[in-house]
């Protein structure tokens, strides 16, 4: 690991603002299923006690023991079950309270979290869809005692969850984002851009109004370089032209606009296209799929865990 990478590491840890809410904490027995999938919020499942599998589509099942979660960065089609074969048999169905301690139950603390301001726009775009914390990782041993210390308040005999749970799952997350950006394809890109200096004043402009008529000379300005020695700059951190980077920018922020429920002429209109035609063949560039397609995938419904 390189030290500007732990360096931007760390930088992004101190200047994240996250607000974390509680789901529901306890344990769910006999042919569960739950699900914080289709409220349009990014959301967690740590398991405190026993196992679960975790189902996404088009992937095999995630076997998560105890000691291990899943952070959803986005809202993206899910649901967990104490079986591997997508639930079959299983409903929602209430969660008791952790205690006590029922055989083979499964002790789950659920919730959803949300980044405020523009830091939190640059991780959402740059991060992957979810993030498997392993009990077993290296990286993470630290996160251990934060599991224990989340299980303790769970158990507490209370009405409502602990208030505690929220700000150490919060913890736990920051280790996780902390792991995650010292990876070499998330350091790149948007984060290197932001990393320096000359370059994140126009990144904060580019998140702000993504549908300005951006051209290279209005780039460079904002970073006050020459064209030339702005290309040249720009290009060598984020290992592509800007116009590229533009691009790139607009249609990441088009799609979260998608899922939010914007129709496709509005979220094209919000990052500068005027041709839905254009914004189409753009977005499929970029996202790899149509902006129609893309929506309707990432709104199937999944059945919730009541709360």
């Amino acid at each position: 690991m390189s030290t500007d990478t732990d360096r931007l590491a760390h930088w992004l840890v101190s200047g994240l603002e996250l607000d974390t809410t509680i789901f529901h904490v306890g344990q769910y027995c006999g042919p569960w299923r739950a699900s914080t999938a289709g409220r349009e919020r990014a959301s967690f499942h740590l398991v405190l006690r026993g196992e679960s599998w975790l189902h996404l589509e088009g992937q095999a099942p995630i076997l998560l023991r105890e000691r291990e979660g899943v952070f959803l960065l986005r809202d993206i089609p899910h649901s967990l079950t104490p079986d591997a074969r997508a639930g079959t048999g299983c409903q929602p169905r209430p969660m008791l309270p952790m205690n006590p301690p029922v055989a083979g139950a499964c002790g789950l603390a659920c919730g959803f979290f949300q980044f405020r301001g523009l830091l939190g726009e640059l991780f959402r775009s740059a991060f992957p869809d979810y993030v498997v914390i392993r009990s077993d990782s290296a990286a993470l041993r630290a996160v251990t005692p934060l599991f224990d210390l989340i299980l303790s308040e769970a158990e507490r005999d209370e009405t409502t969850p602990s208030p505690l749970i929220e700000r150490l799952t919060e913890l736990l997350f920051f280790y996780v984002i902390r792991d995650v950006a010292r990876r070499d394809e998330v350091a790149g890109g948007l984060l290197a851009v932001a990393r320096r200096s000359e370059f994140a004043p126009l990144l904060d402009d580019l998140l702000r109004e993504p549908g300005k008529p951006w051209s290279v000379e209005d780039m460079a300005r904002v970073a006050c370089m020459s064209r030339a020695s702005f290309c040249r700059h720009f290009a060598e951190t984020s290992g592509q032209p800007p116009a590229q980077f533009l691009l790139q920018v607009r249609m990441k922020i088009a799609a979260r606009r998608l899922q939010g429920g914007d129709s496709v002429l509005r979220a094209a209109e919000h990052v500068g296209y005027n041709s839905q035609a254009a914004f189409t063949r753009a977005f499929k560039k970029v996202i790899g799929e149509q902006p129609g397609a893309f929506q309707r995938a990432r709104r199937v419904p999944v059945l919730h865990a009541p709360g």
